[in-house]
């Protein structure tokens, strides 16, 4: 009798997996909030330095409070190329001689320029406040804000690589509680940083604790829902992080301030926390950790909540013992992340999970980190790039469901691959064409995602699969962090991100094609597993080659 089974007695998908799922998707609703709350936080509004004017001119000196705005940043802040006020320049002195229509500068002059020394002026009209305009990160301060953001993924990097390793030896329940605490607490406190330095370091703990919480909810869904259940609930799980990217643009739309739009996505979870001690440990974790007495009260529980407590009582230590036995004579004592490249199936695993992992987050946050350029609202960009996951995640599902795991991801890396790579040949002036390609990519890296995460949790076994989910989520946070720093390649070829946002997955969606395919299989419980898994269908390949020619079958077939 394997787990599954065990699973189907206590009600299968029955009440307790609806409301235990419930529950676990409801704070996913805000990771895309702290995932791409930067957007917003650390937009950049128009700015220029501060006008100072002088009386030097008599003739103008006492016209001055007449003057318009726009005469007075004239004379005050010379133009760039695109007619527009210069961010990081002001004029020495005051060029009154600029409103004079009939002046003109002489040949091969340049009126002297000096830096903004006495602050900038911003525009508020859409955001009135953001850690740009308090802390004034913008002309030789503006690598602050991508540093910021960087520094919260590898702080999503840490935790995936600390708090999984923790979750798979103390259990998903326990750091699931610790990452609400440590997200609501570390996100009240950025909310009210005093400077730069402290809100770098509260957006790094609080990265830590979202990965933390991400990869433990996956793992309390997928080992509490029976086998056929798996890709429709992954999937509501896919549309809710979507669903938190429409939120996102509402909440940034009606709360202007940085600091209350961030307090806005921290509160709510210490609700979270407050509901999380009815959440059940995963039954086949505690099993396999050794703890089966513990593993048949919340089975019990299980039962009772589904109307089948008569069946739940039939279950004991010594039957869940006896029946799992084969499962716990190859459980080793603990586990490290060198188990995932120890032996030869999961070290595949590894290595073409690592390129998908790596590559779907790099080509993800290349294009939904950098809203601003798309010259429409940024409100209005969030949505569509919100709304655009719902259908391709349809799709996504439905492709998981008929077609397989392996050949839908490998299709959404490569197509969306393509798609970025295509928008090298749009001509700019055509900017909605360029903006919808763009959106189509993201759609299909949204999906990959999806999918990447089922196909994650289903290849690894129960002992290393939070430790494995958790270093896929590693590189992914990895390719969060080098994104921002492709985008610096367009300072010397215009061309080359977009170059390299397409080819990293399609490259990626290559090494998925040599994946196994998990469509309709029970999640396997040890590494053991896995391996004559992989030697099974080798034997079977092997089989289906075509034999060797005999010599006798060589000499008829030459005459």
């Amino acid at each position: 009798m394997t787990f599954a089974e065990f699973l189907h007695q206590v009600g299968g998908m029955g009440r307790f997996q609806i409301i235990h799922t419930t529950l676990l998707t409801i704070p996913i609703v805000l990771m895309a909030s702290h995932n791409l709350l930067q957007n917003f936080t650390a937009a950049i509004p128009g700015h220029h330095c501060q006008i100072r004017i002088d009386g030097n001119n008599t003739r103008y000196s006492n016209a001055t409070l007449h003057l318009d705005s726009q005469d007075l940043l004239r004379v005050s802040i010379p133009m760039d190329r695109n007619q527009q006020p210069e961010k990081c320049h002001r004029f020495v002195s005051t060029q009154w001689q600029l409103l004079d229509p009939n002046a003109t500068q002489p040949n091969g002059t340049q009126l002297a320029t000096e830096p903004c020394r006495e602050g900038w002026t911003y525009d508020r009209s859409i955001f009135t406040s953001t850690i740009i305009t308090e802390w004034d990160l913008v002309c030789n301060l503006r690598r602050l804000r991508q540093m910021a953001q960087s520094i919260y993924m590898a702080g999503v990097l840490v935790g995936a690589l600390v708090l999984s390793g923790l979750s798979d030896r103390t259990g998903r329940k326990a750091m699931l509680i610790w990452s609400f605490l440590q997200l609501a607490v570390m996100g009240t406190c950025t909310a009210f940083s005093p400077n730069y330095i402290s809100y770098c370091i509260f957006r790094f703990l609080g990265g830590m604790a979202l990965s933390g919480f991400g990869l433990s909810i996956a793992c309390l869904i997928v080992e509490w829902i029976p086998t056929q259940f798996r890709t429709i609930t992954v999937a509501i799980s896919g549309f809710v992080y979507t669903l938190g990217q429409l939120l996102l643009a509402g909440l940034a739309y009606g709360i202007p301030d940085w600091r209350w739009l961030q307090l806005a996505v921290s509160l709510p979870f210490f609700l979270f926390l407050f509901y999380s001690w009815w959440l059940a440990e995963s039954a086949r974790w505690l099993v396999l950790a050794g703890k089966a007495d513990v593993a048949v009260n919340v089975l019990q529980r299980v039962a009772r909540v589904n109307g089948k407590q008569e069946e739940g009582e039939k279950i004991t230590t010594e039957i869940l013992k006896s029946n799992m036995q084969k499962e716990l004579s190859t459980v080793k004592s603990s586990y490290t992340v060198s188990d995932l490249v120890r032996t030869p199936a999961i070290r595949h695993i590894f290595c073409c999970l690592s390129v998908v992992w790596f590559s779907a987050s790099f080509s993800y946050y290349g294009l939904a980190m950098d809203l601003q350029n798309f010259g429409v609202s940024i409100y209005v960009i969030q949505l569509i790039f919100g709304a655009v996951d719902f259908p391709a995640k349809v799709v996504v599902t439905i492709s998981m469901s008929y077609i397989g795991r392996r050949v839908t991801l490998s299709a959404c890396l490569i197509l969306a691959g393509s798609v970025i790579i295509a928008n090298i040949f749009v001509p700019r002036e055509l900017q909605m064409v360029r903006t919808s390609l763009a959106v189509i990519g993201k759609g299909c890296l949204s999906a990959a995602f999806n999918c990447v995460f089922l196909f994650t949790t289903e290849l690894y076994p129960t002992p290393i699969r939070q430790t494995g989910l958790g270093f896929g989520s590693t590189m992914a946070r990895v390719g969060g962090i080098v994104a921002p720093l492709a985008k610096m390649l367009d300072e010397y070829v215009s061309f080359l991100p977009p170059v390299v946002y397409g080819a990293a997955p399609i490259l990626s969606g290559i090494a998925a094609s040599f994946l196994p395919e998990t469509l309709n299989q029970p999640l396997p419980d040890t590494v053991e597993e896995v391996e004559s898994r992989s030697r099974k269908k080798r034997a079977e390949a092997s089989q289906e080659k075509i034999p060797l020619q005999t010599p006798e079958q060589v000499m008829l077939k030459e005459t």
